[in-house]
């Protein structure tokens, strides 16, 4: 029996616990850093097949950090696994199955680990929607050791790896002084102003910048009556750019537009971020090539090239600091179930959904043994990951 079948008859041993797993996080959707049923749940089908855990990572309460170890001496292959709900929608992305494939992907991979070497690791990482986990866990160093890592994220369609865009979440409060707006206009300092000046001056600056770049934002806080000269206003901006480097580049311009909107109002204005940055993501074209022909051998019809979103992810945190890919794994026999919507949380729980997580989690686990076992595939990876734009 080849390697690819055995691991495929090892997914099947614990397809239940994985189906069971993704439901009863489906079932109980929380928000980023509230994960605590999920948490436990994934923690608790790990220690159960031998991994040693770890809960609260990193100083964050629903994080983990799961490892198997094989008493053969080599490197360690990661899985990432995030639960994270979205308000009022649930499991609208899907992240119930996310976390599923990945702890899934690794308790399998634990079951020929004696024969590959090395060790495997799992990583619960929380609040991917908002502050990112995988973010705090590559800041932090602890992903630093890893030979290579992966993910894959339910879609409508299977997609190859591609790329996802860098963001930067701002925040701009503006503090003026409040006065009666018609008696004594002249007595106020309008924080509204300042916001609405900074909408202007951002507006302006889209002409310039590059076409793959985006800038979007609301006002959160406007004031309270239209009698008032309005005190404090918040406006909150998303930027968003092809590669870090660009990013922070553009950032700066933001930052200016909002300083110009104060200064021309004559406001204060404090600037500050309001979720986690991201970095652009660098796919490992040598490991989604791997990937994408388990997914064809595992029994999987069709692989799509990369997906033309415009998206973001804290994967793309992990892929600055080891080797590693982000693809997409269909759920949707129709290829037109569109994520972040009630009608996707559906999705997940349908019989077909359900058993494309033996597809991918045996994908998933099979190349992770391949790249623990080859030695020069490794330094394929490695060579690739060295050499990518950052």
């Amino acid at each position: 029996m080849s390697l690819l079948e055995r691991i495929k008859e090892e997914e099947r041993k614990i397809h239940g616990e994985l189906t069971a797993l993704s439901q009863a996080i489906y079932e109980h959707p929380e928000l980023g850093h509230e994960e605590y049923e999920a948490c436990r749940l994934h923690t608790e089908i790990l220690k159960k097949h031998g991994f040693e855990v770890e809960v609260g990572s990193e100083g964050m309460k629903t994080a983990f950090h799961a490892v198997y170890k094989s008493s053969k001496p080599g490197p360690a292959f990661g899985f990432m696994s995030e639960y994270d709900a979205l308000p009022e929608i649930g499991h609208g992305c899907g992240h119930n199955m996310i976390g599923t494939v990945g702890t899934g992907a690794g308790i399998v991979l634990s079951k020929v680990i004696e024969e590959v070497g090395g060790s495997v690791e799992v990583f619960g990482t929380p609040a991917e929607e908002t502050w990112g986990g995988k973010v705090v866990f590559a800041d932090n160093g602890r992903v630093d050791h890893l030979c290579a890592a992966m993910m894959a994220h339910p879609n409508a369609n299977y997609h190859r790896s591609g790329e996802a865009l860098a963001i930067e979440a701002l925040r701009f409060e503006f503090y003026g002084k409040p006065a009666h707006a018609s008696s004594f206009p002249d007595k106020g300092i309008n924080a509204l102003e300042g916001a609405i000046q900074t909408f202007v001056n951002i507006n302006g600056l889209r002409q310039h910048i590059k076409s793959d770049a985006r800038i979007h934002g609301v006002i959160t806080n406007g004031g309270t009556v239209a009698n008032v000269v309005p005190e404090y206003a918040c406006a909150d901006f998303y930027v968003r750019a092809s590669t870090k480097s660009y990013l922070d580049e553009l950032v700066e311009k933001v930052k200016n537009c909002a300083r110009a909107g104060a200064l021309s109002s004559g406001c204060e204005i404090k600037i500050s971020n309001y979720e986690a940055s991201y970095c652009h993501l660098i796919t490992n074209k040598t490991m989604d090539d791997l990937f994408t022909q388990n997914l064809l051998d595992a029994g999987v019809p069709k692989v799509y090239p990369p997906r033309t979103s415009k998206g973001s992810n804290d994967m793309s945190n992990i892929s600055f600091r080891c080797p590693a890919i982000h693809p997409y794994f269909g759920i949707d026999e129709t290829g037109e179930v569109v994520g972040h919507t009630r009608e996707f949380a559906k999705q997940t729980m349908t019989d077909y959904a359900k058993e494309q997580i033996h597809y991918v989690v045996s994908a998933m686990a099979m190349t992770g043994a391949q790249i623990l076992m080859d030695e020069d595939l490794r330094k394929k990876i490695r060579e690739e990951f060295d050499h990518a734009e950052r």
